[in-house]
């Protein structure tokens, strides 16, 4: 696997830098635009000394294989990796807003995962250093980028890493079928960690202990469970949809 890597979109290009300004090489930017979002992205990037490249809106498209660029991209290396949770926490300015994994094995759930993370803006997806699939070339395939767009960070105890999260003002829910709260009508404020168990077990007895709330995604239908993915990108859709009516 080649040590650097394209990214695109303001979400993945801002966070990078935010989180981790010393793995990005340089950064391409529509010469053509010149709105708020892009002045404050290269300010952002000059205040860490990270170079800037402008070039046209074609030149773009053709290194992304799209227009879905929204006008920016960063070459990354990819050795770069993050360093810890507290990493993260320290760089946000707003409500964190984490998925974390309890023991996903199959490397397409873990690919679809992160794509929904990237979508509904994560700021990191944890995973335990055990019985967990971690970031194979078959997850980078799946997810289309969103490995390398999403902080994805690995603990040796996830109990501890939990603990930690509580300490710093971050609530914890855990989804489960049998839990007493339903997502339809849960208030989610605050910074928020959403655990989802694995894709036979659910989450381990520990893990649940620690949730702060567990709360189960309603279904009309007549299966009896949802592909952590779905499950995944229900409640991050849910958490985006509350505070963008202000329920940060």
């Amino acid at each position: 696997m080649s040590a650097t890597r394209l990214i695109f979109g303001f979400h993945a290009v801002t966070s990078r830098i935010r989180q981790n300004p010393d793995s990005i090489k340089e950064i391409f930017f529509d010469e053509g635009r010149d709105d708020q979002r892009i002045r404050s992205l290269i300010s952002s990037a000059e205040s860490r000394k990270v170079a800037l490249i402008a070039c046209d809106a074609d030149r773009l498209d053709r290194m992304a294989g799209s227009r879905r660029h929204q006008g920016v991209a960063a070459m990354i290396d990819v050795r770069h990796a993050y360093v810890s949770v507290d990493d993260v926490l320290d760089t946000l300015n707003e409500p964190a807003l984490l998925l974390v994994l309890d023991g996903i094995q199959d490397p397409h759930n873990l690919g679809a995962c992160l794509r929904v993370a990237d979508a509904f803006g994560v700021h990191a997806v944890i995973a335990p250093k055990d019985r967990a699939v971690g970031l194979t070339a078959a997850v980078h395939k799946v997810a289309s980028g969103a490995a390398d767009t999403v902080p994805y960070i690995v603990v040796t105890n996830l109990a501890r890493t939990l603990r930690e999260l509580k300490e710093r003002n971050v609530w914890i829910f855990g989804t489960a079928d049998d839990a007493g709260h339903d997502l339809s009508n849960f208030r989610v404020e605050g910074s928020v960690a959403w655990i989802l168990g694995s894709e036979e077990k659910g989450m381990r007895r520990l893990t649940r202990e620690i949730c702060d709330q567990l709360v189960r995604i309603p279904m009309q239908g007549s299966v009896e469970s949802l592909n952590v993915s779905v499950s995944a990108g229900i409640c991050l859709f849910e958490t985006y949809r509350q505070r963008q009516q202000g329920g940060k």
